[in-house]
C-alpha cells in the first residue's frame, strides 16, 4: 500500500474528525441594550476613544434608525457607547454581540478595529441578515476602566442601523486554547485546479478573503461552485512534536483539505450532486482534522489548501474556531459543545 493511501485509511477510518454541535455557548456580562450616542456622516475621527461625542443624538439600540428619528435616511452613521468591564472578566473568553445591522459596519473598541461585516463602497455588499459577533481582544480590553465602543454603519435603502437581537458583552464557555489562530486573511481564488493543492503553488497573484466568513459578504457576490482557500503557517520544532488537528470552523457546503499537498480530510463527497447528499446537514458540522505528523515540516512553512463547493445561496469557511489545536487541547473542547 502507498504512503499516500496510509495517509488516507488512517484519517479517514480512525482520524477524520468532523463532529456536530449547537451554536457557540454564550453568557451575556454586560447588556449594551438601550442608549447610544448617534450621529449621521463618516469621519475618521469618530473612532477615536478620545473624541467628544456630548453633542450627538441619543439613540435607542437595538432599532432602525429611522424609527429613531431619522425617517428615510440612507447612507453613513456612527454609534458610540462607553461601558466598563471588571477586572473579574480578565480570564475569560469576551465577545461582542451586536446583533443584526442593515447594512455593513466597521467596529472599533477603544480606537482598535476588532471587526466588520459587509462592504463598503465603492465595492459595496450588504450584511443586512449576518449576526454581528466579534471577539475582544484581551490586549485592547481596559479592564475596571472606560471602554469606548464605536461602530461605523453604511445602509445603501431601507431600513438602517443596528436593528435587531441581543446587544451586549458575552463569555464564551465552550473555549478553546488554539496553538495557532489561522483566522484573518487567506488567499483565495474561485474555480478549480488540481494545481492548487501543491505546497509549493505560488499563490501570490490570489486575492485575500478574511476567514471566517461567507464569501458573499467580501466581494464575492454571485459565486456558486467551486473555490479554493490556502493559508502558509509556520510550525516550530516543539508543537510539531505534538498531535495536531487543524479547526476549520463551518464550511457551506463541502471541503476537501490538503497539508504540504496530501489529503488529510474532507465533509461531503466531491462531485457528488445535491440531490445525492444531505447539504444542509454538512453546512453544521465542525470541520476537524487530524494532521499526520510525517507531513509537518517543523521550523519551517507549511501550506494549508482548502476546496470548497458551494451550490447556492452562502458558500466558504464562515464561521467559528480556525486554528491548529493539540489533541488533548480538542478533546476538551469537543465536550463542551455536544
Amino acid at each position: 500500500m502507498t504512503k499516500f493511501r496510509i495517509y488516507l485509511l488512517y484519517t479517514f477510518c480512525i482520524l477524520f474528525l468532523p463532529f456536530t454541535g449547537s451554536a457557540m455557548n454564550l453568557h451575556r456580562e454586560i447588556v449594551l441594550e438601550g442608549e447610544w450616542k448617534f450621529e449621521i456622516g463618516d469621519k475618521e475621527e469618530f473612532s477615536s476613544p478620545n473624541y467628544d461625542d456630548s453633542r450627538w443624538e441619543n439613540i435607542n439600540v437595538p432599532n432602525s434608525w429611522e424609527n429613531e428619528g431619522f425617517p428615510g435616511y440612507d447612507g453613513y452613521a456612527w454609534y458610540r457607547i462607553a461601558f466598563r468591564i471588571d477586572n473579574n472578566l480578565r480570564n475569560k473568553q469576551l465577545y461582542l454581540k451586536l446583533g443584526r445591522i442593515d447594512d455593513t459596519d466597521m467596529v472599533y473598541l477603544n480606537g482598535h478595529y476588532i471587526g466588520g461585516e459587509g462592504q463598503f463602497p465603492p465595492n459595496y455588499q450588504t450584511a443586512w441578515d449576518v449576526v454581528r459577533l466579534y471577539r475582544l481582544p484581551v490586549s485592547v480590553i481596559n479592564y475596571s476602566g472606560r471602554n469606548v465602543l464605536s461602530v461605523r454603519v453604511y445602509d445603501l435603502q431601507g431600513s438602517g442601523g443596528i436593528y435587531r437581537d441581543e446587544v451586549g458583552i458575552f463569555s464564551r464557555l465552550d473555549v478553546v486554547d488554539l496553538a495557532l489562530d489561522l483566522s484573518g486573511k487567506w488567499k483565495f481564488r474561485p474555480g478549480d485546479n488540481k494545481e492548487w493543492a501543491k505546497a509549493n503553488y505560488d499563490d501570490e497573484s490570489w486575492s485575500e478573503i478574511k476567514v471566517p466568513s461567507y464569501w458573499e459578504h467580501v466581494g464575492y457576490v454571485n459565486l456558486d461552485g467551486i473555490a479554493w482557500y490556502r493559508k502558509d503557517v509556520e510550525i516550530n520544532k516543539k508543537l510539531a512534536r505534538q498531535k495536531l488537528i487543524l479547526l476549520l470552523g463551518k464550511i457551506n457546503d463541502m471541503d476537501q483539505v490538503f497539508f504540504n499537498g496530501t489529503l488529510i480530510g474532507n465533509t461531503g463527497i466531491f462531485p457528488k450532486l445535491e440531490r445525492d447528499q444531505d447539504f444542509e446537514s454538512l453546512k453544521n458540522i465542525y470541520r476537524a482534522y487530524f494532521i499526520p505528523p510525517d507531513l509537518i515540516i517543523p521550523g519551517a512553512v507549511n501550506a494549508i489548501a482548502v476546496r470548497v463547493l458551494d451550490l447556492g445561496w452562502k458558500g466558504g469557511i464562515y464561521e467559528e474556531y480556525i486554528g491548529i489545536v493539540k489533541r488533548e487541547e480538542y478533546l476538551k473542547y469537543i465536550k463542551t459543545i455536544k
